[in-house]
């Protein structure tokens, strides 16, 4: 019963190493949704991330003939960190299995910390079964990150300090769910002392292996893990966090990457720090949470739980956050192609400030303007918008929610591809981002197929993002797509996408001749 965990809790030994990081009220976002909003400041530890509790308290419950074997553990980033640190405390040797994909400042402070880091495989999961083999290869003693009753104990120190800074309960505590080791341990702890507190787990949308197993009743196994947020990029819950967890949890909400990178702006915001994604995440579900229930006038806590991001990825989410925020919107217009008539759009649009804006010569009749602009958060501001410019004669449509337009069109728009291309596909690819990808992928399509299209931008993430076009007749396109499976990127065709037709489609689109399956 997660009642055994209390005693496991009260007696775990973390703070030779990790501080008792303070709960901050996010004055701004109180002020914002007309609730109290608190933040508990994981991304304060010496290794900015929670993970440390975890760690150091499985280290230290260790025999001295496991810590003689040495330590090995597979980790996306933050439980390296920690149990690197506690190793290095100890003295004890550490070897860390990353993900090829773990952004290098996380890896570069794992090998700071004197472990020795092994890179292997594209998640979490094939780095965990490769730390396996090292296991019975050289008798390492095996640190799980997750799914370990003692991790799970050092993290609801987490859950323990709440209860003791708060002092009275919370209404709701929103806690960020990759393996499930933070959000067991503080549930187990919240739901023993306040009983009536809901405690609400947060994963990335793309990565939701709890929602999954609680939809189901049982553990499942996704087969594809979003990147984004890679310290939740967990493809299955851990054995005995799910048996905690779902005791003890209300339940999981799921956000995009857009609310995500909202969410951190928003803690930028009220503390001047820049939180990973994983480390906004569980913002990102209290906001939803506030604004689907519309409460008002409650005391909310989400855990910051980390700040271990590459700064090279803050352009990718500057770029996403006003979209996460609903503060902006990427509309198309069409618009006449005759002189002032510019000049008459801008007008029909007002004083709303256009963040961006292009356009391409097409035809002598009509242009297609691919507008960026501010709108008021919620929706209304957006669809009053459109309708006015309807009134006005503009044919309008909304592509804010459209992947391909956000991450591909915008750069893109520089006028359709002539007529005589004829049967253009295209795809929107996703692959782990390293040295070497790229070449990988486009070896992998082989020289079978023209390319008539192609866009690749590095965002600095996790991952790349390709928009690739290709000459491919009815029957070849059954082909195209086992030769883009043989590769094992993630794909979608992309063909009927509105913002690929508006702004690079081909002026003459064949008719579908052949399905696929």
């Amino acid at each position: 019963m997660p009642e055994s965990y209390i005693k496991r809790i009260l007696d775990a030994r973390v703070y030779d190493v990790a501080r008792e990081t303070p709960v901050d009220e996010a004055l701004l976002l109180s002020a914002r949704f007309n609730n109290r909003i608190w933040l508990k400041r994981e991304d304060l530890q010496p290794v900015f991330s929670f993970k440390l509790r975890g760690a150091y308290n499985k280290m230290h419950s260790l025999t001295q003939e496991q810590r003689a074997r040495g330590v090995i553990a597979a980790s996306a980033g933050n439980h390296a960190q920690g149990l690197a640190m506690a190793a290095q405390r100890m003295a004890v040797p550490a070897t860390i299995v990353m993900p090829r994909t773990t952004p290098s400042i996380k890896v570069d402070a794992v090998r700071g910390r004197g472990a020795h880091v092994v890179l292997h495989g594209d998640s979490f999961d094939e780095a965990a079964e490769h730390a396996q083999k090292l296991v019975e290869q050289k008798g390492l003693t095996y640190v799980h990150p997750f799914d370990d009753p003692d991790v799970i104990a050092g993290q609801g120190t987490v859950g323990m300090e709440v209860v003791r800074q708060h002092q009275e309960p919370l209404d709701a505590v929103f806690v960020p769910v990759g393996g499930g080791g933070l959000l067991a341990g503080m549930a187990a702890f919240i739901r023993y002392v306040w009983p009536k507190t809901k405690i609400i787990g947060v994963e990335p949308e793309d990565a939701a292996c709890l929602k999954a197993a609680l939809d189901r009743g049982r553990r499942v196994t996704l087969s594809e893990v979003g990147l984004f947020a890679d310290g939740c990029a967990v493809a299955q819950v851990g054995k005995e966090t799910f048996r905690v967890i779902r005791d003890t949890v209300d339940e999981v909400i799921t956000a995009n990457t857009d609310e995500i990178c909202a969410a951190i702006k928003d803690i930028f915001e009220d503390t001047r720090g820049i939180a990973e994604p994983a480390g906004a995440l569980a913002l990102a579900g209290l906001k939803k949470y506030v604004e689907r229930e519309e409460v008002e006038n409650q005391q909310l806590l989400a855990v910051l739980s980390g700040a271990n991001t590459n700064f090279d990825r803050l352009r990718y989410i500057s770029e996403r956050t006003e979209i996460g925020e609903q503060r902006e919107a990427v509309i198309s217009v069409t618009i006449p192609e005759e002189p002032g008539s510019f000049r008459r759009f801008c007008s029909a649009l007002g004083r709303r400030n256009i963040t961006e804006f292009n356009y391409r010569y097409t035809t002598d009749l009509d242009a297609r303007v691919f507008v960026g602009l501010t709108v008021e958060p919620g929706g209304e501001d957006l669809a009053a918008l459109l309708v006015e410019l309807a009134e006005q004669g503009y044919d309008c449509e909304d592509l804010t929610s459209n992947e391909t337009a956000k991450l591909h069109v915008r750069y893109m728009v520089g006028g359709q591809a002539p007529a005589a291309i004829g049967q253009e596909r295209v795809y929107r690819v996703e692959f782990p981002e390293r040295p070497g990808a790229l070449l990988r992928f486009l070896s992998g399509l082989g020289q079978r197929w023209n390319i008539s299209l192609f866009h690749y931008r590095n965002h600095g993430a996790a991952y790349g993002r390709i928009l690739v076009g290709m000459q491919v007749g009815p029957r070849e396109r059954r082909k195209v797509r086992e030769q883009l499976e043989s590769i094992g990127y993630r794909f979608w065709d992309e063909t009927e996408n509105r913002a690929y037709q508006l702004y690079l489609g081909g002026a003459d689109h064949p008719e579908d001749g052949e399905s696929e399956s």
